[in-house]
């Protein structure tokens, strides 16, 4: 279905819960409080069956962490088998990766996203809360193993850390894509390395024809197996592309991460008509975007671990 504007919506991006085993500094405060009603994955599964009569045919699971939540491996089996729905994706901090590695791969998730920040272990501990970057490094390599396609997705702080990163993806079969920090929640306490300043840190970047689901733009560089993305919303705005919606794990739709226009389908759940209504009401109201360009016109309130990135 096409919104407004005519952009294709294809995308659904699901936050099963705000939880998480991490509390980065850019995505939740110490005083964070918690959904305690999330969604059942039964409900969710109900949703993304009539999402894809819509159109919706890639499903990315997120949280907060949603390997902290019971049984997501699970969910994402059932996902994988409903009809229209050609991808089922999550993303992670990694840290319980090399738990649940064999069980998503069992169960058929197309790829991984992992977050990983830097590769200075006491900067890791510190941006994260206290994570422990061992761990984190332990679940990608068992996420390889287990034939799993693996993204990094990285929020650089500090310039000095993009080295260190090329070369632990030099010679894997993973993409890396440089994320600009987003001036929502606590993320707009800090600023940004952009993009367009960090291309020119790179030699011999080609631009890659790679079908992707999202926002990146994918380069390819010499002696590197895998792409180096760049994923732009400030220096880059991409909105006039953008292909995606969102489900809170509290119930609510969004057609925007930084408006804060929402509708709640949890009372809509299992009456189709009055759910399908909603559905179509976001993807056609959806905001045509520009919000990073003037940031005052930012409406969003929620933190990121409770939209889903």
């Amino acid at each position: 279905m096409k919104d407004f504007f005519g952009r294709e919506i294809s995308y659904l991006r699901i936050s099963v819960t705000d939880r998480c085993n991490l509390s980065c500094r850019y995505c939740m405060a110490k005083d964070t409080s918690f959904s305690e009603n999330v969604l059942s994955y039964d409900e969710i599964i109900w949703a993304c069956s009539l999402c894809a009569e819509f159109g919706i045919s890639n499903i990315k699971i997120t949280g907060g962490e949603p390997l902290v939540r019971e049984g997501v491996c699970g969910l994402i089996g059932s996902l994988k088998r409903l009809g229209g729905i050609e991808r089922v994706t999550l993303t992670t901090n990694g840290i319980l990766a090399e738990k649940y590695a064999a069980k998503l791969s069992a169960v058929g998730v197309d790829s991984v996203n992992v977050s990983l920040d830097t590769l200075d272990g006491g900067f890791y501990s510190e941006i994260t809360g206290g994570g422990s970057l061992g761990r984190a490094l332990r679940g990608i390599e068992a996420l390889e193993k287990n034939g799993i396609c693996v993204n990094i997705n990285t929020v650089l702080h500090r310039r000095k850390d993009i080295y260190p990163l090329l070369e632990y993806v030099r010679s894997r079969n993973t993409n890396i894509r440089f994320i600009e920090l987003m001036p929502i929640g606590e993320g707009a306490r800090y600023k940004p390395v952009l993009n367009s300043e960090l291309k020119s840190e790179f030699e011999e970047l080609v631009r890659a024809d790679f079908s992707g689901t999202g926002p990146a733009e994918y380069f390819s560089a010499k002696g590197f197996k895998g792409k180096i993305g760049f994923i732009s919303p400030i220096s880059g705005c991409f909105c006039s592309t953008c292909n995606r919606i969102r489900l809170t794990c509290d119930g609510f739709l969004k057609g925007c991460l930084c408006s804060g226009e929402e509708i709640y389908i949890r009372d809509k759940i299992y009456n189709r008509e009055l759910f399908l209504k909603a559905l179509e009401n976001v993807i056609e109201n959806k905001p045509k975007g520009g919000f990073f360009e003037g940031l005052s016109e930012i409406s969003n309130k929620r933190r990121m671990n409770s939209i889903g990135g």
